[in-house]
């Protein structure tokens, strides 16, 4: 018999038509399996399902966010029950909004079930801990004292540098680009991308390492770029070519930066994420993909630019992304706003104050007691 159990989730439409026959349903497989059920709706159909339940064992009734003022509905309106005909067409587009809610309460699941089919796969114990960052990166008040010490690198932009460059510019406007230390792109890329750049007119920090072909350790040329294009844009102030290493966690840990170009190096996401700066993804080898279509399609704090060494991208294609991700309104504020949210989750998770313990502390701390019964154990 497997160690696993089945979940069902079930969304009815908001139509009292609708959920009983989606509550009875939930009863007839409970009375045939012992698979577990959830059933979402609206806050008012929660409660009213609640109140016609006969059987809760096993069967969950979870309430979604929704507010019928929102879309121009009358007061405490969630259901279809006596609604005048006008508005029907309103309530159903309403739905769309318990789009995200629903997708998070399934991405919860999965976790939660995630974990449990890795322990029963491996008959052993799993720890869910991290992220893994320096405590100046989570802790607000710190910034100013971010020092890069953890990798003996020389910085190809000193961090004062850095600092007093950013300084210059207004909040969540910079744009930092880093393809981290073992990728890079092709010349023809490499010629689009900063053509794209100078058209967009947005401050940029960005990496510039030599591209495929050449010696990635090799000595920086200036023919890789267009012509004239560093003296235009850094005696503008506009950006800042760097050819060696850049301090990146003082720069995503700046005001100033409103968004990372990256490879999608878990690392470097969760860099990112924890300050809450949206990215723009080029996945370039390994796990990248999965990483840029999870942020693109789970987590919505990304716009994938394009893929690989051999893609064609054109300077236009640079600059409409880089337009909509720093924008502070649309596509760009929704990526901005959610991404925010998940550094305050993650900042939640690594949290030790006074008596509270976020996630990531608790499962290390039991993960440490474990171990140490288990020496206790074997001595």
């Amino acid at each position: 018999m497997s160690d696993t159990q089945e979940h069902i989730i079930m969304l009815p439409f908001l139509a009292l038509g609708h959920m009983i026959p989606f509550l009875a349903l939930a009863n007839k497989i409970q009375e045939r399996t012992n698979y577990k059920i959830t059933i979402v709706s609206t806050p008012l159909n929660i409660k009213y399902l609640s109140s016609n339940r006969q059987n809760p064992n096993n069967i969950s009734l979870v309430s979604l966010p929704y507010n019928s003022f929102d879309h121009g509905l009358p007061p405490n309106t969630e259901n279809t029950e006596a609604l005048p005909l006008k508005d029907m067409v309103t309530i159903f587009n309403s739905t769309l909004s318990l789009k995200d809610p629903l997708k998070k309460l399934i991405l919860e699941i999965i976790k939660k079930d995630g974990i449990k089919a890795i322990k029963n796969l491996t008959k052993l114990p799993v720890w869910c801990i991290g992220p893994l960052l320096p405590q100046c990166m989570i802790k607000k008040g710190e910034k100013d004292q971010i020092l890069e010490s953890r990798i003996a690198k020389d910085h190809g932009l000193s961090p004062e540098k850095c600092i007093e460059w950013l300084n210059k510019h207004p909040k969540n406007s910079v744009l930092y680009i880093s393809f981290g230390s073992q990728n890079t792109i092709s010349t023809s890329q490499m010629m689009a991308l900063a053509l794209g750049l100078e058209d967009s007119e947005k401050p940029f920090i960005w990496v510039v390492r030599p591209p495929i072909g050449f010696d990635l350790q090799g000595e920086f040329k200036s023919e890789w770029l267009p012509q004239g294009f560093q003296e235009r844009v850094e005696k503008g102030n506009k950006g800042l070519i760097v050819k060696s290493w850049a301090p990146q966690l003082q720069i995503l840990c700046h005001g100033s930066t409103g968004a990372f170009l990256t490879h999608c190096g878990w690392n470097s996401v969760l860099e990112s994420l924890s300050e809450g700066v949206p990215i723009i993804s080029w996945p370039l080898a390994g796990e990248q993909a999965f990483n840029s279509k999870m942020l693109m399609e789970e987590m919505g704090v990304c716009i994938e630019l394009t893929k690989g060494v051999e893609s064609v991208i054109e300077k236009d294609d640079v600059k409409k992304v880089i337009d909509v991700v720093l924008s502070t309104s649309g596509k760009g504020k929704e990526m901005k706003e959610k991404a925010n949210e998940i550094g305050i989750s993650i900042r939640e998770a690594v949290k030790e104050e006074g008596k509270f313990k976020g996630s990531s502390v608790k499962a290390m701390d039991d993960f440490i007691s474990t171990l140490l019964c288990t020496r206790n154990l074997s001595s």
